[in-house]
């Protein structure tokens, strides 16, 4: 099969076109001949040396894929050979054939392509785990959402929205906030020339949010405590700011605030299956009644995957970018 790898950590220009044997499926996994292959940026920091495979994962990156199960145990997770999937992988999505669990693939919502379908299973496993999960966001409360214009962003927005709550977010230029604000944002904060910690206590009247996605950390931890409401949540998901930050433990003993991440690539299959199931009842109603949607900014074919990775890096995307075999 065709499939890219990493041939050394470096820039985007190591990601090779390779000939590599078809994979196998083993015991509770499906063999998928993938049609779309979603890009993230665990990818990227896989690509720079930053982020390893876990024991037993591919060594290819790529995270998340449609396509269609052409083998294996389909019939323990309630599918069948020839059904049109998306599924969450450990790695190896960025190849024409991939092994995925069963447990972490889902039916492809109805009126969704398969472009669009393979946008969805990283973000929204992402999202529902450490914004729902985790941060414990319940019907009415507000939640803010750094890098709002990402595809876990638009994920956030959206998902939130639809849920019943107020969402602001940050993104880095007016068009990036004019276009998520287009999906429903009650406000976007463009964190290059607004101050968002003086944007979000003005909108609230200076109560603060209950809960803030950070894919930052860094110096925004302590930002991010000033915007919080008494009882609020921090979820850290990335450390495009750095891993250290400086933390005002006062504040957070006066006003019962929480600081909290994951990751979810480690995680063991049952934990990723039990939020595919939570996916399918919550989540997949919405999608097949258009209520939500994956955004797809560019595809590139799979040879092309360091096209992708380089518009990934200079932040241009709103929403996902995806590779086509």
């Amino acid at each position: 099969m065709r499939a890219v790898e990493i041939s050394q950590p470096g820039a985007p220009e190591v990601l090779k076109p390779v000939e590599r044997p078809m994979p196998e499926a083993g015991p509770g996994e499906v063999l998928i001949k993938v049609t779309a292959a979603g890009v993230n940026r665990p990818d990227v920091f896989q690509r720079q040396g930053a982020y390893p495979p876990p024991p037993g994962a591919s060594d290819l990156p790529g995270l998340e894929v449609a396509g269609e199960i052409i083998g294996g145990d389909a019939e323990t997770g309630g599918f069948k050979v020839g059904d049109k999937v998306c599924a969450l992988l450990a790695g190896g999505g960025y190849a024409e054939y991939c092994v995925a669990p069963v447990e972490q693939c889902l039916p492809i919502p109805a009126g969704l392509s398969d472009i669009e379908a393979a946008g969805l299973p990283e973000t929204y496993f992402t999202v529902w785990s450490n914004v729902f999960d985790r941060g414990q966001l319940a019907k009415g409360e507000t939640l803010l959402v750094h890098g709002g214009a990402s595809g876990i962003g638009t994920t956030a927005v959206q998902l939130a929205k639809a849920m019943g709550n107020t969402v602001y977010f940050t993104a880095g230029s007016d068009d990036r906030v004019k276009a998520v604000e287009a999906l429903g944002a009650d406000m976007g904060i463009n964190y290059r020339e607004q101050d968002f910690v003086e944007e979000v206590k003005k909108a609230t009247n200076g109560r603060g949010v209950d809960v803030i996605l950070d894919m930052v950390a860094g110096d925004y931890l302590a930002r991010d405590i000033k915007c919080l409401a008494d009882d609020g949540r921090i979820v850290i998901i990335a450390l495009l700011g750095g891993p250290k930050g400086t933390v005002d433990a006062s504040h957070i003993m006066r006003r019962r605030l929480t600081i909290t991440g994951s990751t979810l690539r480690p995680r063991p299959v049952s934990f990723k299956g039990a939020i595919a199931r939570k996916l399918r009842e919550h989540v997949w109603p919405l999608l097949e009644a258009g209520k939500i949607k994956p955004i797809i900014h560019a595809t590139f074919p799979l040879e092309e995957a360091h096209k992708a990775h380089a518009m990934m890096e200079a932040g241009d995307n709103i929403g996902k970018i995806i590779l086509i075999p």
